[in-house]
């Protein structure tokens, strides 16, 4: 998934990445129905990964999901890392600040929930809302959130160097996809307890955001924790896209499972 990858320093345009984009596969029932079967293949291959992870517990992963409202973060959850146990996994949703939190560095309340060795967390939405959120509702100046750029490449540095490998995916929709969705949740009575009317002012704002998002991601991008933007109209293939990275980042980690110390299972004898 290179070509979803963004090398660090590159400058993001969103406007020049098609949110429809489906790469390899076409659009079609068919195609559709094979993108779906090589997810399955690949989800068979994160559950057996990720126990190697929980097993050895040497390094960890931390994937962090953003988008615009309706962008997919839960559905990508439900559908992808459904395949990892749940003993091994931590998902953590940030809304907004408590007082607490806010009295605090903006980093503070993420840093704690970072997973520990042998765990995945997963991040629905992020350290990076504070470079979003306040930014696009005028919270904090560029120039603040130019120095909270340099603040979270230390702080992701500091978790890869630790044994934390971190992706991160920012799901692509468009404005067209988001209308349908945000309907189709007004429709639909087991969607509607997702709707939020402040979604409505948040589209409104679509533009600030987009290019909000485009500052960010280029700033932060690196080698020690790359983005990955995702063409998310279709749902398959953004589920595709993520179940591939992760799988492809555990294997790099070559894990193991420990043997104890000490045993020589060929003398045991179960009676």
């Amino acid at each position: 998934m290179k070509q979803h990858r963004i090398a660090p320093g590159a400058k993001v345009d969103l406007k020049k990445i098609n949110p429809s984009e489906t790469g390899d596969y076409g659009q079609d029932q068919k195609e559709k129905a094979r993108a779906q079967e090589d997810t399955r293949v690949r989800l068979d291959k994160l559950t057996r990964l990720q126990e190697r992870l929980y097993a050895a517990s040497s390094q960890a992963l931390l994937i962090i999901l953003q988008a615009m409202d309706t962008g997919g973060k839960d559905g990508t959850i439900k559908n992808v890392m459904g395949a990892i146990d749940p003993q091994g996994c931590r998902v953590t949703s940030f809304k907004v600040p408590t007082p607490l939190e806010l009295a605090h560095d903006f980093l503070w309340r993420v840093h704690h929930e970072v997973p520990s060795k042998g765990y995945v967390g997963i991040f629905n939405r992020s350290h990076y809302e504070d470079v979003l959120v306040t930014r696009v509702h005028g919270l904090i100046t560029d120039k603040v959130a130019e120095q909270r750029f340099g603040l979270i490449k230390n702080f992701e540095r500091l978790l890869a160097e630790n044994g934390t490998t971190i992706l991160k995916f920012f799901f692509h929709i468009s404005k067209e996809e988001q209308r349908k969705r945000l309907e189709a949740r007004l429709r639909d009575p087991e969607k509607r307890w997702k709707f939020n009317p402040n979604d409505l002012g948040e589209r409104k704002l679509w533009s600030k955001y987009q290019a909000a998002y485009e500052d960010a991601i280029s700033a932060t991008s690196t080698e020690d924790a790359p983005w990955y933007v995702i063409p998310a109209d279709h749902k398959w293939y953004r589920n595709y896209v993520v179940a591939d990275v992760v799988v492809a980042a555990l294997g790099k980690m070559k894990l193991k499972y420990p043997l104890p110390a000490g045993i020589d299972f060929e003398k045991i004898k179960i009676e």
